[in-house]
């Protein structure tokens, strides 16, 4: 009984190490030349076809969208001023399985670039 168990914990270890990462260092770091209120603009009604429910916040320089997650952190966007136009810093957390294909949102992040 013991035998059957172990690997089900080594398979349940390694979707949730999907999850862990410092929460600091983006999973995606892209350059556009679209300011970021263009970016925002663009990117917002990708993610809101896709059904997500994106929540935008402005500072003076930059735009962050956040995405509620349900299985863990939330998945979050940040469009900063650039010399060129604007960086562009995703923070998603997956698991490991969902990790080889983009998700909505990093195919929404990428088609707006």
């Amino acid at each position: 009984m013991r035998a059957s168990l172990v690997p089900a914990m080594a398979f349940a270890s390694l979707l949730l190490a999907g999850c862990a990462g410092t929460p600091n260092d983006p999973t995606l770091t892209l350059q556009t030349s679209k300011s970021p209120e263009e970016y925002t603009h663009c990117v917002v009604p990708k993610l809101q076809h896709e059904a997500l429910n994106p929540t935008v916040s402005q500072t003076q320089r930059s735009y962050r969208i956040v995405v509620p997650s349900k299985v863990a952190a939330d998945n979050v966007m940040e469009t900063y001023k650039a010399s060129n136009g604007g960086k562009v810093f995703l923070y998603e957390r997956k698991l490991l399985a969902s990790t080889f294909v983009p998700s909505s949102f990093e195919r929404a992040a990428q088609e707006c670039l």
